[in-house]
């Protein structure tokens, strides 16, 4: 047996809520082969392999539930599909990912699969499918290929596509507050919100982060100048050309110095308390190579910090220490720069590590030199010797910052004009004012990283997405636009279409993604078919759009899923319990009945169901409807409608040939339904049923009821839509 025993015949990326789960996953439709006939013993060896090679098959993480614990899986003696879900999860996981959902679901084909599993990023969980079927065909055949290999091209994956600590942090923030989030590059940027009501986040920088703001931040020359002009501490300094300047300027400030880039980041090529030409003279070459020009300041004794202002607010502080190596008298510094620093499992290359791994550069040897040690030295027993001064910023002293060092960091922000900051400080106690201590702050950066706060190697983890979340999006201050989506098996179009009509009346920009193509604020922006998920994103983007309808039909759920993840109107318009969705392994009413209930999953509990009261087993969908429900019939006597109004809740019906909205006791009256032109004469019963959903949206939505009827009334089907 081998691996062409497990072939994946089909992979369907769904980006967003879809009928397994709220979140993008991956579906796999796999053909298992004869691999469904193993026999126990083959079974209980293939499982022993598989144990063996992974453990945490057995001891899944929080995000995988317990209930579908992989030992249960074989306790039947016979082969489960659901292997390769367990797997995969357990994969990503020792990837760096999340757990998150997985599920595995018979098709009608004998051996034929679904296997569906969460999908931080496509090509990830793409590649953890492959690789978990080769593991498991491995443990099979009895030669299982070891997983290190797995685990470490997915980890390299992960770090190029997926979002990255400090981003991430953010994204769940906002899920927190149910304000979406969209990916807008293969880099870090994301929109918060949609439409008109959105803002864009680069990692910690927001779209109210100055260019100007920025570009002073990069220049730590001028930086310092605009801040001592006002009276914030900085350390005396000069911009220098040469090494010999270097050395001349740092006799006038007065020994010790410090040798730096003008405009370098995360501590690279800066050389603290240098006291002899020697040191300086090495230096410089050092740090103009990190930065397009050498600055000489003088030395601040204490130590470096980090402080993190967001709205002009601390939010959160981190403090430096030493990278040092203590002696063995055996080991020479190389070896024991390895083994006692970089082997620390918070040190690493990856950005999700809180500690920076330590190069073997000239950096480092320009530090041990000073020492009066080289590369090939053996310290002494129990000697140490200092490796890095500055860069090792990673113990939360958040709770220890004196208020008038906040004050003096939230003031230098301001200064530059950045509202989200890094300020770095150097300072012997944080807990005790600035200028007793002759401390200063020594930089003040834009775009600042947020690892230090969210992992910090000692105390406190500081949830700093959330802040930023909250300072991006006040309390009140609104994230979306009004987002309806409409599904159904018939009239999805036309309800949009007059829907769209009605918004605009009400004097919304409204963007609209159906099946005769893509508008916004009453231009045309794509001709044919635009209800899928690319165009349906395109409206979302839009900074001109204030409200947006979307057309979903079943086979897009089923393909793609829905391009929202949440929505304030969600309409199903009828469901045909006989339609074809034979391609899909989609054969039953209640597999029907999972495919339409995706679109009651997403209405905010704020939010509005609109639903025909007409089918009994299409409104049994309401109970996944966080929000209200409003019904709608042809017919004023259609009992559920009757027992729902009564109830106190809204239904939109036609009485004696009139087109009625009730809320409880209440009752408005509108015009004839005979008067709306796309209903013939009130002859067409579906055109009827379309008028009276879109009518329930817009009411939903705000739209006052003289603006309904008159819109109604004056909705051509021919000119509704630009051409």
């Amino acid at each position: 047996m081998s691996q062409r025993h497990i072939t994946i015949q089909r992979l369907v990326n769904l980006k967003g809520p879809n009928i397994w789960t709220y979140r993008p996953v991956l579906e796999a439709w796999i053909d298992f082969g004869e691999l469904i006939k193993l026999s126990p013993q083959r079974l209980d060896e293939t499982y022993a392999r598989l144990r063996e090679a992974l453990p945490t098959l057995l001891s899944p993480g929080a995000g995988i539930e317990a209930s579908k614990g992989f030992a249960k899986l074989f306790e039947n003696g016979q082969w489960t599909p659901a292997t390769v879900e367990h797997v995969t999860l357990a994969l990503q996981q020792l990837a760096g990912l999340p757990g998150g959902f997985g599920e595995t679901r018979a098709t009608d084909t004998p051996g034929l699969f679904k296997v569906v599993v969460r999908a931080w990023h496509e090509i990830v969980t793409h590649k953890a499918l492959e690789s978990s079927i080769a593991l498991i065909c491995g443990a099979v055949d009895g030669s299982v290929p070891p997983v290190g290999p797995f685990v470490d091209t997915l980890h390299t994956l992960r770090i190029k596509h997926c979002l990255g600590p400090s981003t991430a942090c953010i994204v769940d923030a906002a899920d927190d507050r149910d304000i979406p989030a969209i990916r807008l590059s293969a880099g870090n940027l994301l929109q918060l919100g949609y439409g008109i009501n959105q803002r864009r986040i680069w990692t910690a920088e927001t779209d109210n982060t100055g260019a100007i703001a920025e570009t002073i931040s990069r220049d730590k020359d001028l930086t310092k100048s605009l801040l001592q002009s006002c009276g914030v501490p900085v350390p005396v300094g000069q911009a220098v050309d040469s090494a010999a300047q270097a050395w001349e300027v740092a006799q006038e400030l007065g020994l010790p110095v410090v040798v730096k880039p003008s405009d370098g980041n995360h501590g690279r090529g800066v050389f603290t308390n240098l006291s002899t030409q020697a040191e300086i003279l090495a230096a410089y070459p050092l740090a103009e190579q990190e930065g397009s020009g050498v600055l000489v300041e003088r030395f601040i004794a204490g130590f470096e910090h980090r402080l993190l202002i967001v709205g002009g607010k601390l939010i959160a502080a981190a403090r430096g220490q030493y990278a040092c190596v203590t002696g063995d008298g055996k080991s020479g510094i190389r070896t024991l720069i390895e083994s006692q620093l970089n082997a620390d499992p918070l040190r690493g290359r990856e950005e999700d590590l809180p500690l920076n791994y330590i190069k073997l550069d000239s950096v480092v040897e320009l530090e041990i030199a000073r020492q009066g040690l080289s590369w090939e030295s053996i310290p002494a027993l129990g000697q140490t010797v200092v490796i890095q001064r500055n860069g090792n910023v990673a113990i939360d002293c958040t709770e220890e910052v004196h208020p008038d060092i906040a004050s003096t960091a939230c003031t230098a922000a301001r200064i530059v004009g950045l509202d989200i900051a890094g300020i770095d400080l150097v300072v012997q106690d944080i807990s005790k004012p600035l200028i007793e201590q002759q401390g200063a702050i020594v930089e003040v950066n834009a775009g600042p990283g947020l690892l230090m706060h969210l992992k910090p190697a000692v105390g406190q983890a500081r949830q700093v997405g959330r802040d930023i979340v909250g300072y991006t999006f006040p309390p009140g201050d609104m994230a979306r636009v009004p987002v309806v989506g409409i599904t159904g098996t018939y009239g999805k179009s036309m309800v949009g279409k007059i829907l769209y009509h009605l918004l605009c009346l009400h004097g919304w920009n409204t963007g609209l993604s159906t099946t005769e193509g893509l508008f916004v604020q009453r231009r045309k922006l794509h001709a044919g078919n635009s209800a899928n998920h690319e165009n349906a994103r395109r409206v979302l983007l839009n900074r001109e759009v204030q409200a947006v309808v979307l057309e979903n039909g079943a086979k897009q759920i089923l393909s793609e899923g829905l391009t929202y993840e949440r929505c304030e109107v969600g309409i199903i318009t009828n469901i045909d319990w006989d339609q074809d969705l034979s391609e899909f392994n989609i054969h039953s009413p209640l597999e029907r009945s999972d495919v339409y209930r995706t679109q009651m999953d997403v209405v905010l509990p704020s939010g509005m169901a609109v639903l025909l009261a007409d089918d009994p087993k299409l409104l049994a969908l309401a109970q996944y409807c966080d929000g209200q429900v409003t019904l709608f019939s042809k017919s004023a006597a259609t009992p559920t409608l009757v027992e729902h109004v009564a109830a106190g809740h809204r239904g939109v019906f036609i009485d004696h040939g009139q087109l009625v909205m009730a809320e409880g006791a209440r009752r408005y009256n509108l015009c004839n339904v005979s008067a709306i032109g796309c209903t013939e004469q009130a002859r067409n019963h579906q055109q009827i049923c379309n008028v009276l959903a879109a009518a329930a949206a817009a009411w939903a939505l705000g739209v006052s009821l003289e603006l309904i009827e008159a819109g109604l009334l004056s909705f051509d089907p021919n000119t509704a839509l630009p051409s």
